[in-house]
């Protein structure tokens, strides 16, 4: 029974607490809210910190079983709450995706009209150094508004009805799948109210599987396995299909299979084993390069998001050949999850953990962890869980030269040195997903460099943008090849195409502090890098921001993808797409118009690309130009016949080609030739042109670079 309507709410007071909950309290003059919804999407509460109080009127009727029990559901409250039923204090909740759920069956048999009450508590994090709320992105970020409060009852709230045996969780995980036998382990919480015996039937596609079990009064848990021969095994798009498993688990009581169930449950997963060894991946035994971006929320709100709008994020990471999506700092919308699972997207899935929190959360962090496990590990798409995003206690806040000089001292102090957050919270976290999972890998935390009490993780490289240029990766990697393992952030901000939050009419003098403050722009990184006063226009400048992400985006990848399995494992670039109108590091703004970086990090990204070592920006007659051409295939097959034609294309239209031709391994990285030239004395744009042509597979690139009159070196 879904408890979906007549909801109303008002700010608590002292007074209201006290009354509120009673069956005949008079909530007519409240505020109608939406449940499921975020209080500040209603607009008598749009800029409300809360707590909020919420109350619902409904009736039900006991069915006659007398050994019916009743539950009250709550599948997720943003982010605490003390929950009331006719005026009995039902329990408090804590952790914002996780389903709280409380035995309400003597308050439903005593009355046939009823209502629920809830104090619902979001507190603003003041301290971001020390947060207390397990929010993740949604408290804390650089890509929101951080005014921005999401408390509410953000899921469907609903009665349920089961017998006396009632499976309180169901974790269903697959640790080993082959093409000759899969395992689906089980473990179930059931909740019996008396001593009994019973049998459960679990069906796994195709597959049926009983065991009987007898029960002592209160909580049991069980675990248990069911093998599959010769099983149709889920796969990432790029190796094969994403074929979908059934599993469904059914209580009977008194171990006989005839009689009425006392509970069940339902699922779809995939039949798929995931490993990794040094960022590198394999699903099935099948080594991937994997190519992905960060998904942040669809919507600043969850609950504002339509489960169409959340699909169709997966659905166009897909189509642009990615086939990561890094869950960044966040649990998001149960309809990710489900078309990732369908459409073959891998998912890093991140802890709700991001920067600095305070002492005395680790048990807290580490039960949600567990929760997490229960609520989203049957979904084959999630190849990892992440325990913290950067567990540096830093605020990202908007401030002066000397609050971000302080930011950037912390920084480099929280990297290198032991932390609460680091040291001990996340080892905590860790822990947990590791005892409830041994069905994928576990990582401790995100963006931690290697230093002396730390081999590291991955990688959070933003060349041109937080530091040096963007010319630099190449290099750093060659001196540190660790850092190349797995680049999980890297990109630069662009204003999107529908940028009218701007108030483009003012340029150039547009509010730049609220444009930070409250749509994520940076100035000071853009007057290093895009500086505004060297464009006539706001359409200028914005172009020129599009393009310099473009830049960076293409030659990122590039430089990742030629260093395929050696040591790199893969990427995930920093954003994929806006939760509402802002100036980030997206390639998709906040209307999913795209940025000139979408089609750079497409075209990046093809399952075929021809590549050269970057020239230089500038070159002067008389310089050498050397230049190694690579051929980087993720296809699983072999490429026969291979050419490749590179043409240097001087100014004046001179042209110098050459040409190579050959096989192409299955998912590889060769270097196929180089080419080198002198310069000419020909001053004005040149470019490097590569053409690839293969049965069925084409692809092209191009560089340009400066030809400077005069004796001047090669430089940047």
């Amino acid at each position: 029974m879904e408890l979906s309507s007549g909801w109303r709410a008002a700010i608590a007071t002292e007074t209201l607490r006290r009354e509120y909950p009673d069956l005949s309290f008079d909530d007519t003059g409240w505020e109608p809210v939406s449940v499921p919804g975020q209080w500040r999407s209603t607009p008598a509460f749009a800029d409300d910190d809360g707590p909020l109080l919420y109350r619902s009127q409904f009736e039900f009727s006991a069915t006659d079983d007398a050994s019916a029990r009743h539950w009250l559901t709550f599948d997720g409250i943003f982010y605490t709450s003390d929950v009331w039923l006719d005026g009995g204090y039902v329990g408090d909740t804590e952790g914002y995706f996780v389903p709280h759920t409380f035995e309400v069956t003597e308050a439903l048999l005593a009355r046939s009209e009823h209502a629920v009450a809830a104090e619902v508590t979001c507190n603003p994090q003041r301290d971001r150094t020390a947060k207390r709320n397990i929010t993740g992105v949604f408290q804390h970020w650089d890509c929101l508004d951080p005014d921005n409060n999401p408390g509410g009852i953000w899921r469907p709230v609903r009665v349920e009805t089961t017998g006396p045996v009632r499976i309180a969780t169901w974790r269903v995980l697959c640790p080993q799948a082959t093409p000759e036998r899969a395992t689906v382990a089980m473990t179930a919480t059931l909740d019996s109210s008396s001593a009994c015996a019973v049998k459960l039937r679990t069906r796994v596609g195709d597959v049926d599987h009983e065991l009987d079990q007898q029960l002592a009064a209160g909580v049991n848990t069980l675990t248990w396995s069911v093998n599959v021969e010769h099983p149709q095994l889920w796969w990432p798009h790029v190796l094969g299909d994403a074929n979908l498993t059934d599993v469904t688990v059914i209580v009977h009581l008194d171990g006989e299979a005839d009689s009425p169930p006392s509970d069940h449950r339902s699922v779809r997963t995939g039949l798929r084993q995931v490993a990794a060894r040094d960022f590198i991946w394999t699903v099935n035994g099948e080594r991937l390069f994997l190519k992905g971006a960060n998904h942040g929320p669809t919507k600043p709100r969850l609950a504002d998001a339509s489960a169409e709008q959340v699909r169709a994020d997966v659905e166009r990471a897909r189509d642009a050949n990615l086939d990561l999506l890094r869950v960044h700092a966040h649990v998001a919308r149960p309809e990710l999850y489900d078309a990732a699972d369908e459409h073959g997207v891998l998912l890093w899935q991140d802890f709700p953990l991001q920067w600095g929190y305070a002492r005395g959360l680790r048990k807290q962090a580490a039960r949600q962890a567990r929760a997490a496990v229960d609520l989203l590990g049957h979904h084959p798409s999630i190849a990892v869980w992440c325990g913290h995003n950067e567990p540096l206690a830093i605020d990202t806040g908007v401030g002066g030269p000397a609050n971000r000089g302080k930011a950037v001292r912390q920084f480099i102090l929280g990297q290198q040195l032991p932390t609460w957050n680091k040291t001990i919270l996340d080892a905590s976290v860790k822990r947990a997903f590791e005892k409830a999972d041994n069905s994928r890998p576990v990582i401790a935390h995100s963006g931690v460099l290697p230093g002396p009490a730390s081999g590291g993780t991955d990688a959070h490289l933003y060349f041109g943008w937080y530091h040096g240029e963007e010319r630099d990766l190449p290099g750093v990697l060659a001196k540190v090849p660790r850092l190349a393992r797995f680049v999980s952030e890297f990109g630069a901000q662009a204003v999107p195409p529908d940028a009218e939050f701007c108030q483009p009419e003012r340029w150039p003098n547009l509010d730049w502090d609220r444009l930070a403050l409250k749509h994520a722009l940076q100035p000071e990184a853009f007057e290093r890098y895009v500086p505004p006063s060297d464009y006539d226009t706001f359409d200028d400048w914005r172009d020129a921001t599009q393009a310099y992400q473009a830049i960076v985006l293409k030659h990122h990848v590039e430089t990742l993808r030629r260093l395929k399995y050696r040591p790199a494992g893969g990427f995930a670039a920093f954003l994929w797409s806006d939760a509402h109108p802002a100036v980030t590091w997206s390639v998709l703004g906040h209307d999913r118009q795209p940025k000139a970086g979408y089609e750079a990090l497409v075209a990046a990204c093809a399952p075929v690309i021809v590549t050269a070592t970057r020239p230089a920006s500038t070159y002067a007659a008389g310089d050498t130009i050397g230049l190694d051409i690579h051929v980087v295939s993720d296809l699983r097959h072999a490429l026969d016949d291979v050419e490749v034609s590179a043409v240097l294309a001087w100014a004046s239209g001179h042209e110098q080609r050459q040409t190579w031709r050959g096989p192409c391994p299955a998912d590889s990285c060769v270097k196929v030739g180089d080419i080198r030239s002198a310069v000419p004395d020909d001053a004005g744009t040149a470019a490097l042109l590569l053409t690839l042509s293969a049965p069925g597979v084409g692809a092209d690139n191009i560089y340009r670079f400066q030809v400077l009159a005069g004796d001047n070196g090669a430089r940047g």
